[in-house]
C-alpha cells in the first residue's frame, strides 16, 4: 500500500482537537465544537443564556458522548439550577443522581477576600481538583468569573490570579467553559479573560417591535476556522438551538419527477405532469382569490397518494380551515384521523422569526412529511425586517429542498400594490414555479370572476394564457378565458397592458 504523504501526517498531527457540543447548529458554526482541553469564554449580558448554555453542554457530554461534568456556581445554590431547567426537558437532576454531573456551590464571603489583604485561587483549586477527580470529569463549567473575582481591585493580583484559573484548567486536561458579563468596551468586566481564553463566544438578546431574538456570534477561536456571522438561536423545552443549523446551500440535486397539482386541469397547464418533485410553488394574489383552495387541492392530492402532507396556516384555525375547504368538497377530516395530513395553525406574532423556522424543523423531523403547505408566507412580515425574513424564508427553503420535500406557499398580495405580481416577501427568485391568481370581469363590469396563469415553471414546459379559475361544490377547475374577460378598471390603472386579455 502506498505511504502517506508527511505532508498529510503533519497536517493531521497538529490539527486542533474539538469538543463536540451536542447543541444543534452550534457545532456546525464552530466546525467541529469548543477547542478541546481548553478554555472557552462565554459572553454575554444578563438573560441572554449563558448559564443554561452551559449546562446542556454537559448534560450532552455525559449524555451523548460519555463525558462526565462539573458545573461549579458562584452565583446559584444547586436547588436554584434545577429551578432552572424544571421548564425544559433536560435531566439534569437524573445525572447528577447517577454521578455524571457534580454541582458545586461555592459561597464567596467578602472576608474571604479581604482577609490579610491578598487573595489567591489555592482554596478553589483543592474544591475544582476535588470534584473533577471524583467523577472522572472532562467537561468543566464555571458561572461566573465576575463573582469569583468581584471583590477584587487590585489590577495586579486581578491579571495573576485570571492567568492562573486558565492555565490550570489547562494543565487539567478538561474543557472549560467559564462565563461572563459584558463590560463597557470589552466582552467582561475585567477586559483581561477575553485575550487569555482560546474562544470567545458572544451572545445576545435583541428586542425589537416587542419580538425578543436571541442571536450567537464567534469573536475568536484560535487555531480554528469558524462562521463569522451573527447566528440567531432560541431557548425550548429542548435546550438550546442555533439557527442556521448552517444552510444547506445550493447542493440538491436535479429530479424529472413529478407530482400532481391535485387540479387536472391545472395539471394540463404544466403540460400534463404537474410540479417537480421537491421544488417550490408560490401562489400569490390579493384575498379571496382562492389562494388556499389551490394549497389544499395540492395539500389533499399528495395524501391521495399515501404521502404525509404537513399544513401550516397562519391565518385560519384548524377547525376552520376543515371548515371553509369542505365547501368546495375537499374532507380534511378523514386524512387527518388516517395521519397523512397533519394540520398546525399558529398566530405568526406568537413568536419571532427564529422560533417559527425550529418549530418547522421539529415537525418536520417528527412528521416526516414529503409535502409542506405554508398559507400564508405573508403573514409573518412584521415579525423581522425585509432581510431578517428573507434569510428566515432562503433557510426554510433550503431545509425542504434538502430533504426533497414539495412546498407550497401562498403569498398575500395588498389590493393596493402597483403591480398584481408583485412578491412582496421578496423571495420569487427562491421559488421554482410562481403562480398569480387575481380578479378580473367579464362583460366589463357585469360579473367579476378570478383568473389564473403562470409566471414561471423553472425546468418544464407551460401554458402563458390566462385560465378562468371556476370554484365549485365539486372542487376547483380551470376553463380557457372567454374573448370579452378584461381586467376591471382598477386593475387598467395598476398594471396597464400586461394584465389585459382582450387586446384593444
Amino acid at each position: 500500500m502506498p505511504k502517506t504523504p508527511k505532508i498529510n501526517t503533519a497536517f493531521n498531527h497538529n490539527r486542533l482537537d474539538k469538543c463536540l457540543t451536542g447543541i444543534k447548529g452550534f457545532d456546525e458554526i464552530t466546525e467541529g465544537g469548543l477547542p478541546k482541553n481548553r478554555t472557552t469564554l462565554f459572553s454575554g449580558s444578563t438573560g441572554t443564556g449563558k448559564t443554561l448554555l452551559g449546562i446542556d453542554f454537559l448534560i450532552n457530554g455525559a449524555v451523548n458522548y460519555n463525558e462526565r461534568g462539573v458545573f461549579m456556581s458562584f452565583e446559584e445554590t444547586e436547588e436554584e439550577l434545577y429551578k432552572d431547567v424544571a421548564s425544559l426537558n433536560l435531566n439534569l437532576q437524573g445525572l447528577v443522581l447517577q454521578k455524571k454531573i457534580l454541582l458545586e456551590y461555592v459561597l464567596l464571603e467578602r472576608k474571604d477576600i479581604q482577609e490579610k489583604g491578598e487573595f489567591n485561587l489555592e482554596g478553589l483549586f483543592v474544591r475544582l481538583e476535588h470534584a473533577i477527580d471524583s467523577i472522572g470529569a472532562k467537561r468543566v463549567v464555571l458561572d461566573s468569573i465576575e463573582s469569583l473575582f468581584a471583590g477584587v481591585t487590585d489590577a495586579g493580583i486581578l491579571r495573576l490570579e485570571i492567568k492562573r484559573l486558565f492555565r490550570w484548567l489547562k494543565e487539567k486536561q478538561v474543557t472549560a467553559i467559564i462565563t461572563g458579563e459584558l463590560g463597557q468596551g470589552s466582552f467582561t468586566r475585567h477586559g483581561l479573560e477575553e485575550y487569555i481564553s482560546d474562544c470567545i463566544i458572544l451572545l445576545d438578546n435583541r428586542v425589537r417591535e416587542q419580538i425578543s431574538t436571541r442571536r450567537i456570534r464567534v469573536i475568536k477561536y484560535r487555531g480554528s476556522n469558524h462562521g463569522t456571522n451573527e447566528y440567531p438561536f432560541v431557548i425550548d423545552k429542548g435546550g438550546l438551538s442555533v439557527i442556521p443549523i448552517t444552510s444547506a446551500g445550493l447542493d440538491q440535486p436535479g429530479t424529472a419527477k413529478r407530482v400532481s397539482t391535485g387540479i387536472p386541469s391545472l395539471d394540463k397547464m404544466f403540460k400534463g405532469a404537474g410540479f417537480t418533485r421537491g421544488s417550490t410553488v408560490l401562489a400569490s394574489g390579493t384575498a379571496g382569490t382562492g389562494k388556499t383552495s389551490l394549497a389544499a387541492a395540492f395539500a389533499i392530492e399528495r395524501c391521495k397518494r399515501g404521502e404525509r402532507c404537513l399544513f401550516l396556516s397562519y391565518e385560519e384555525s384548524s377547525g376552520q380551515l376543515i371548515q371553509n375547504m369542505s365547501s368546495i368538497g375537499f374532507r380534511f377530516e378523514p386524512l387527518m384521523k388516517k395521519g397523512l395530513l397533519k394540520v398546525v395553525s399558529t398566530r405568526p406574532s406568537f413568536f419571532g422569526l427564529e422560533m417559527h423556522l425550529l418549530e418547522v424543523y421539529k415537525i418536520i423531523a417528527e412528521f416526516k412529511p414529503h409535502a409542506v403547505v405554508i398559507d400564508p408566507l405573508t403573514s409573518l412580515i412584521g415579525q423581522g425586517n425585509q432581510l431578517e425574513l428573507q434569510s428566515m424564508l432562503t433557510r426554510m427553503i433550503d431545509l425542504l429542498k434538502s430533504k426533497g420535500i414539495t412546498g407550497f406557499f401562498t403569498s398575500l398580495v395588498s389590493s393596493t400594490a402597483q403591480n398584481d405580481t408583485s412578491g412582496e416577501i421578496g423571495v420569487s427568485s427562491l421559488i421554482d414555479t410562481w403562480i398569480v391568481v387575481r380578479e378580473l370581469e367579464e362583460n366589463e363590469g357585469k360579473r367579476r370572476i378570478r383568473g389564473l396563469y403562470i409566471v414561471k415553471s423553472r425546468g418544464m414546459g407551460h401554458s402563458s394564457d390566462i385560465h378562468k379559475l371556476i370554484l365549485s361544490d365539486e372542487g376547483i377547475q380551470l376553463v380557457p378565458m372567454d374573448a370579452d374577460a378584461t381586467a376591471g378598471a382598477n386593475q387598467k390603472m395598476r398594471v396597464g397592458k400586461s394584465i389585459t386579455v382582450k387586446q384593444q
